[in-house]
């Protein structure tokens, strides 16, 4: 089960992310990432965040901690922001956070590199769990104290959206082509045959009692909360074993934006640092 914190500050939104997350503080004196269940994206983002979050952990890939968040909507009163104010007003209750990694840089290929053995895990957990948001437009990564960290795992098994079609959906193959990582020439076959085996039931079982009953409930098609849990275990664990043969890789686009910019004014000292960029996330 993750750990529940209560949210005691909310400090400042991160508006790059299109559900408008914030960094808060909390009641274990420790400072997150808030994703909201007030969001337009829905629960069923936050459900995504922590099954595959979760899953990435155990299978040895570095993702922040996550933890869920109790939210007194009464914290939204003093902001001057009328949108986060609205958001934080819908959000009272349990909500999800993620550990700021302060200093963190978001990644770019340009400024650092990453091992074949590396980029191959990755890519084939992001082919498991059929990550849209991993491309070179949005790489969804960070660098901090030299590591690199997954983060944003929302956009996720896209099947949990239209549960009729889902074993058809998870049966396809996984486009790589314009994966953030495609360039370092992934060893996909090498990470296949180490984290395939470690997918298991009895750890999905484990990993999905982690979501919230209340994220849960009401799922049309489901009569309890834990046959929707089983659910979600059924195509991840078919999709491991053989995943790795369909990930399809072909040339990835030549014209690519980098954020070098940001590596460069983390490398500067403080007064000759453009204005607005402070190096950190």
């Amino acid at each position: 089960m993750l750990n529940e914190v209560t949210a005691t500050r909310y400090v400042t939104p991160l508006r790059e992310g299109g559900s408008l997350p914030g960094i808060v503080e909390a009641d274990d004196l420790g400072t997150y990432v808030m994703k909201f269940t007030g969001a337009g994206q829905g629960r069923k983002t936050l459900v995504a965040e922590i099954i595959c979050g979760e899953l990435g952990r155990s299978l040895g890939l570095r993702v922040p901690e996550l933890v869920t968040m109790q939210l007194d909507p009464v914290i939204g009163l003093g902001e001057p922001d009328q949108e986060v104010q609205e958001l934080l007003k819908a959000s009272g209750g349990l909500n999800l956070g993620m550990d700021y990694l302060p200093g963190a840089l978001g990644f770019d290929p340009l400024a650092y590199e990453v091992s074949p053995a590396e980029a191959g895990r990755v890519v084939w957990f992001d082919a498991l769990i059929n990550n849209v948001d991993r491309s070179w437009r949005n790489p969804n990564m960070l660098v901090w104290h030299g590591d690199l960290y997954l983060i944003d795992h929302g956009a996720t098994m896209i099947w949990h959206h239209n549960w009729p079609t889902a074993q058809a959906s998870a049966a396809k193959p996984y486009n790589a082509s314009d994966h953030a990582l495609a360039e370092f020439s992934p060893d996909i076959a090498s990470a296949a045959a180490a984290l395939a085996p470690l997918v298991t039931e009895e750890l999905l079982r484990e990993i999905t009692a982690a979501v919230p009953d209340e994220w849960l409930v009401d799922e049309p098609g489901f009569d309890t909360t834990d046959e929707l849990r089983r659910a979600y275990i059924a195509p991840l664990l078919a999709r491991a074993a053989t995943i790795h043969e369909r990930i399809v890789m072909d040339a990835p686009a030549k014209t690519r934006p980098s954020q070098a910019p940001g590596w460069l004014a983390a490398r500067l000292r403080p007064a000759e640092r453009p204005e607005g960029q402070d190096g950190g996330r």
